[in-house]
């Protein structure tokens, strides 16, 4: 839902514009010739697009726009029925609480069938064109060290859904020369002007650990001057499709060089007085919840209901975060700090749901109000495991340099960190929000938030 390339897009405008269609034809086949006046009055228009807001809000909660979860045409209609459902649920409470928005009686039904058919039959169609005749970028890759191979992979096995082509690859290491990746055979970099030419491709590929004195500078940058193929290191390509920064293919340079990591200081103190403001209506709001569970969690277990723990914030400095109680009191008693797992056997009863529903965080409003975190940042590591991570990860560090998040881009992607691999894999997102941090990408992981705590996804 992040991440929109030109498919994406053209599938979402396609979708909107039938659900607005839908909406609108409903409304005249139920009101007949009122319709045009009910839609021309003050407020019609406002009430279509409420209708078509929702649904897509709900058709968003149930992954409907989650490409590589739909696979088939029952999903298809499993997921739409699913969101056109739960988009009537929405309605009729706003429709009771203020039947001003309601355009008409029975609209919303004939509008909810034109949607599912045609929704459907436009997501079926768009299904089987886009891999035969929409435009594909054709990549051409140069590097086939381990790191660089896996970053094609995921960029090859996307590829209907990203609307890419790896063409090639190109390499200057005679011994790697000749075998095959992904169905292509591997040829020599020497020949890059020749290579691009035959494959068509419209972006050269550079692996950074690949590049140092192996490029032949002269035919890239005729290249570069004569013809449209554009020249891009693979972990700017790898970002711009797939929301995350590998760190495999980095070098500092990169850092220092690259667009982005720009932290304004108005930004900044914009970002701090909206936290101050949510976390103050949010404990306000959620008291009575919180009051409720700590008296289960002592009901239920021995211990505190409230959990301290040290945390590495902003610039490396350590605080304590506060959540409610999940594991038993003894938990790491006998162990030290040690990765949660799944199905961890030390999570209680009443911690399990207080996990799956991530209702466990709500404490950590007041970090905020105390200013030691933020509503959306990188998650905040304890000390010892931010030791290991950082000797084992290249750039683990760069993470600190915002203020820890009770959400981010990292935890909306993946579940907790239970190993080296899993920390690898959130580091990526974070960078990746670092690099590009704005309210506007808070906003989009404050929406995605509340979808990860609805489906109960990533809880351990």
């Amino acid at each position: 839902m992040f991440i929109r390339t030109p498919r994406s897009v053209v599938l979402l405008t396609g979708e909107t514009c039938l659900l607005l269609a839908s909406v609108i034809a409903g409304a005249f086949v139920q009101l007949g010739t009122s319709a045009l006046p009910a839609l021309a009055a003050a407020g019609g228009m406002l009430r279509v697009f409420l209708i078509v807001a929702v649904c897509q809000l709900c058709l968003h909660y149930v992954d409907f726009y989650d490409l590589p979860r739909i696979r088939n045409v029952r999903e298809i209609l499993v997921r739409l029925l699913i969101g056109i459902g739960a988009t009537s649920l929405v309605l009729a409470v706003l429709y009771s609480w203020s039947p001003r928005w309601m355009i008409g009686p029975g609209v919303f039904l004939i509008a909810a069938v034109l949607a599912i058919s045609s929704v459907s039959s436009w997501r079926l169609m768009f299904a089987w064109l886009t891999p035969r005749v929409a435009p594909r970028e054709r990549l051409l890759i140069v590097g086939t060290n381990p790191a660089a191979v896996n970053l094609a992979r995921e960029l090859h096995d996307r590829r209907h859904e990203l609307g890419v082509e790896i063409v090639g690859f190109a390499e200057s290491n005679r011994e790697s020369i000749g075998r095959r990746i992904l169905g292509r055979i591997v040829e020599s970099v020497d020949d890059i002007a020749r290579l691009i030419q035959r494959s068509g491709a419209d972006r050269l590929v550079v692996s950074l650990s690949d590049a140092r004195g192996q490029l032949p500078m002269d035919q890239l940058l005729d290249i570069r001057l004569r013809t449209n193929v554009t020249v891009d290191h693979l972990a700017s390509v790898y970002e711009e499709y797939t929301g995350k920064i590998a760190v495999e293919t980095l070098r500092p340079s990169w850092f220092v060089f690259s667009t982005g990591f720009r932290r304004p200081r108005g930004l900044l103190a914009v970002k701090r007085t909206i936290d101050a403001g949510l976390a103050l209506v949010g404990l306000a709001a959620a008291a009575p919840f919180m009051l409720t569970a700590m008296a289960l969690i002592k009901l239920t277990s021995p211990g505190g209901a409230l959990y301290r723990q040290e945390r590495v914030g902003l610039h490396g400095r350590v605080f304590t975060i506060y959540k409610l109680r999940t594991m038993r009191d003894d938990a790491e008693a006998g162990t030290g700090p040690v990765w949660s797992r799944l199905n961890d056997p030390r999570v209680t009863p009443i911690g399990r749901f207080l996990r799956k529903t991530r209702l466990d965080e709500l404490p950590q409003l007041w970090n905020v109000l105390r200013g030691d975190m933020s509503i959306v940042g990188p998650r905040p590591e304890r000390p010892g495991f931010v030791s290991q991570l950082t000797a084992q990860i290249p750039f683990f560090s760069q993470r600190h340099v915002l203020k820890p998040g009770i959400s981010g881009w990292a935890q909306v992607h993946c579940a907790y960190a239970a190993s080296v691999e899993d920390a690898i894999e959130k580091l990526q997102y974070d960078l990746y929000y670092i690099k590009n941090f704005s309210l506007w990408l808070d906003l989009l992981i404050l929406v995605e938030t509340v979808k990860t705590v609805v489906r109960r996804r990533g809880a351990r």
